[in-house]
């Protein structure tokens, strides 16, 4: 049996760049003539793609694309899937194959009480003995379902039967392609922070993946990313 209490991101390939953008954008106004070289400039490029988010022309942004490979629990996975629009996706299969005996468990720093109602709450942190008796028990009840889905396999029952006695902390892992403005507005709202001009309340789980993401898109398309900050955190 495996615990862990991190999310695996990976960078499969992509064709992303600013360039991406800024040229699909100029096709509106030269037509063929975006296929003659020119000298780049950065600073009108800059604008362009400044311009671009501000007013939410958003097509442009979709001609940049990135696939990842996410290592995540199930219960991720599934909040994941919600997007769908410029999102493509392929996970590992329980019906094909042998799921391994990975499982999610929070560590000491993540928070365990919800306070206020739904629309008005935050979390806090635990105390020492809700910590322990979260980690305890998932780590029991996950060896337990792995040996019951173990068992059944044993005694020859499908994999997609066995399965079913398996948690939502058991990790799965996909791919998912997206395009530079699907990837914002997934960002919008599965992550948490203080300049976005609206507030997102994602689960920390999910927003650990998003944070990875993020890094990517900030290597991969930094005027992109930094425009998408500047205005708010809108996807276009």
């Amino acid at each position: 049996m495996h615990f862990r209490s991190d999310m695996t991101v990976h960078l499969i390939k992509h064709s992303a760049a600013d360039t991406d953008v800024t040229d699909a954008a100029r096709v509106s106004t030269q037509g063929d003539e975006i296929l003659e070289q020119f000298e780049r400039d950065p600073q009108r490029d800059q604008g362009l793609i400044h311009f671009l988010m501000r007013d939410r022309h958003g097509s442009p942004f979709e001609h940049a694309s990135m696939t990842f490979f996410v290592q995540a629990p199930i219960f991720v996975a599934r909040e994941h899937f919600r997007h769908r629009a410029g999102w493509s996706y392929n996970e590992e299969s329980g019906r094909y194959s042998e799921l391994k005996p990975l499982f999610y468990v929070p560590d000491g720093k993540r928070p365990l009480r919800q306070i206020g109602k739904p629309g008005a709450y935050e979390f806090t942190l635990g105390t020492y003995q809700q910590y322990m008796t979260v980690s305890g028990d998932l780590r029991r009840i996950s060896t337990e379902a792995y040996s019951t889905y173990k068992r059944m396999l044993d005694m020859d029952v499908a994999r997609e039967v066995a399965r079913m006695a398996l948690p939502l902390n058991i990790y799965t892992s996909f791919y998912a392609t997206c395009n530079a403005r699907s990837l914002m507005n997934f960002l919008s709202l599965r992550t948490k922070r203080d300049s976005a001009r609206v507030p997102s309340f994602p689960q920390l789980e999910i927003q650990m993946v998003a944070d990875q993401m993020e890094d990517h898109f900030q290597v991969l398309m930094p005027e992109t990313a930094a425009a998408f900050e500047q205005l708010g955190r809108v996807a276009p």
